[in-house]
């Protein structure tokens, strides 16, 4: 392990700042643009007048996108430049404006069909295929004025969750227990009091990545839609750079490491889980995820830094289980039988979303990093550990 992730000031730089970074010529057509019809710096025309009649007609004026929605049930074909494209990026391309909340619900309730089967919002499609889309229709934009009691508290609560923000990303360090996006019977997740946040357009701030629900940490959001393309990208290519932190029982051996499995989906009666796969199983994913022990609490609990190459659904807690030292706390992934938690620790899950860096949209980096929730605190005081420890995870390679 001998690369490290460079780092680079987290503070966002100030609004006149980014203006004075910008291309010389950019700032200079702001002062004095060229007059209409004429070159920059060329003499006024004395006709401009009449050479403007001479024009070609003003173009059509573009319909507005609740026209281009479709109000009954039709079917596309994906063409090539569409080959490959996951099913939620598919239909925002096709239908800018929709919401992320309203794609997932339609991919969600079976409502989308791709060649007559239901698909899930990560499958990506390939050219040729048919795709069934159901009527689809824009969220209500956010009404000028004063917010509600009940909006105001929301944006109060992301406020304080804020770790970063500007003009175009948003991290916040969410809470263990709070989820990222709905589900059965959950009326608050993320996703939903990001609705407080829609701006004159009606376009929402939009989730890039997702973390479980009690995992808690760093969550990256973009505000724009240029934000979002380009975060999306970075995630795809991996240029992302993600840092978790754990609590796990024993001494993981070696000291630091590199799990590389495949993971597949596997659902039960109650409950779905990642179990471990093998190559060319139906579902199967290969998984990469780099640790290191950051400390030890007498070799009966263990501090240890993870960073996932891949991103797959519960790839951490199932990579640890499989090592044989499952996070503290996990109810789907912890194995030990007749293993007893320690007095004064929480049952609760110890992973945190600890740190981020990933190329920020316009140049530069954003690295944001999330402390300790309230309950690993606790852990870390009762057991002696520092949390201002150096983390030789960011010795690991970055693939």
């Amino acid at each position: 392990m001998s690369r490290r992730i460079k780092r680079a000031n987290p503070k966002p730089r100030a609004r006149d700042e980014r203006k004075e970074g910008r291309p010389h010529q950019a700032r200079s057509a702001q002062k004095a643009g060229p007059r209409p019809g004429g070159k920059p710096g060329a003499k006024p025309q004395r006709f401009a007048g009449e050479r403007a009649e001479r024009r070609a007609p003003e173009p059509a004026p573009a319909k507005p996108v609740e026209a281009l929605l479709p109000t009954k049930v039709q079917t596309v074909t994906v063409t090539a430049d569409e080959n490959n494209m996951r099913v939620d990026r598919f239909l925002e391309a096709r239908f800018p404006g929709l919401s992320f909340s309203h794609i997932q619900r339609v991919v969600r309730k079976g409502e989308l069909r791709v060649d007559g089967k239901r698909v899930d919002s990560k499958d990506r499609l390939g050219e040729g295929q048919s795709v069934r889309i159901p009527p689809l229709k824009l969220d209500a934009p956010k009404v000028p004025g004063a917010l509600s009691e009940a909006a105001q508290k929301t944006l109060a609560a992301l406020k304080d969750m804020t770790i970063f923000e500007d003009d175009d990303v948003l991290v916040l360090n969410k809470p263990a227990g709070l989820a990222v996006q709905g589900g059965s019977g959950m009326t608050r997740h993320i996703d939903q009091m990001l609705e407080v946040m829609r701006d004159a357009k009606g376009q929402k701030p939009r989730l890039v990545h997702r973390i479980d629900r009690e995992t808690s940490g760093c969550l990256l959001i973009a505000k724009t839609r240029f934000a979002a393309s380009h975060l999306t990208g970075a995630f795809r290519s991996r240029s992302a750079r993600k840092v978790y932190w754990a609590l796990v029982p024993g001494l993981p051996k070696p000291k630091q490491g590199r799990i590389s499995t495949f993971l597949a989906k596997e659902e039960g009666e109650d409950d779905t889980i990642m179990r471990i796969a093998q190559h060319g199983d139906e579902g199967a994913s290969h998984a990469v995820t780099y640790y290191a022990v950051v400390e030890t609490a007498g070799n009966k609990l263990t501090w240890v830094s993870l960073k996932p190459v891949t991103g797959r659904t519960h790839q951490l807690r199932a990579h640890m289980a499989h090592i044989g030292h499952p996070i503290i706390g996990d109810p789907k992934y912890f194995n030990i039988e007749n293993w007893e938690l320690p007095g004064g620790l929480q049952n609760r899950l110890h992973l945190l979303a600890r740190r981020i860096v990933i190329p920020h949209p316009r140049g530069g980096v954003i690295d944001a990093t999330a402390p300790l929730p309230p309950h690993m605190q606790q852990s870390w005081n009762l057991i002696g550990l520092d949390a201002t420890r150096f983390d030789p995870i960011e010795n690991a390679p970055e693939e």
